[in-house]
C-alpha cells in the first residue's frame, strides 16, 4: 500500500519529514538556500519534521539561521550520515510521517528511503546541485529533485 493510499486519496493530510544532511549540502560549491529546501519539500505537503543535521564544529551562525528557518538542528559528535539515518528510519516506521524527503548527495541514505518505500511511505531526494546529484538516491526515491 502506497502512501496516498494509506490516507485514503486525501493528499491534504499528508505528513513530510525533511531530513537534510548538513554537511553534504551546505557547501561553497552548491550555493545552497535553507528556504529553498524547505519550499521544495512542501511541495509534497505540510513539514511535520524538518531537521538539519549539523557536526560539532558547525558555526553558530548557521545554528541560528537554521533555527530561525523553522528548522530543528541536530548537532553529533559522530558520523552525522548514521543519526541522520536513525532518525529517518525511526520517523518512517513509527507512522509520524507520510513522506520522507532527505537532502543529501550522500548514496549511504539509500537503504532508508527503501526501507521507507517498503513501508509504504512516499520517498523524495533532494540534491542540492547538479554536481551534487546521487544517482543511487534518485533511482531509489519515487520522486527526485535538483536545486538549482
Amino acid at each position: 500500500m502506497d502512501w496516498l493510499t494509506r490516507l485514503g486519496g486525501n493528499a491534504d493530510s499528508v505528513r513530510v519529514g525533511l531530513f537534510v544532511d548538513g554537511p553534504n549540502v551546505l557547501r561553497d560549491e552548491f550555493d545552497v538556500d535553507l528556504d529553498e529546501i524547505r519550499e521544495t519539500a512542501e511541495a509534497k505537503g505540510p513539514l511535520s519534521l524538518t531537521r538539519l543535521y549539523l557536526n560539532e564544529h558547525a558555526p553558530p551562525g548557521l545554528i541560528q539561521a537554521a533555527e530561525a528557518r523553522g528548522f530543528e538542528v541536530v548537532t553529533t559528535s559522530g558520523d552525522v550520515d548514521v543519526r541522520l539515518s536513525v532518525d529517518a528510519t525511526e520517523a518512517a516506521v513509527s507512522g509520524a510521517i507520510d513522506v520522507l524527503a532527505i537532502v543529501s548527495r550522500d548514496t549511504d541514505f539509500k537503504p532508508v528511503i527503501e526501507l521507507a518505500a517498503r513501508n509504504g511511505l512516499g520517498t523524495f531526494a533532494i540534491a542540492p546541485g547538479e554536481y551534487g546529484n546521487s544517482d543511487a538516491l534518485r533511482n531509489a526515491a519515487q520522486d527526485a529533485v535538483t536545486l538549482e
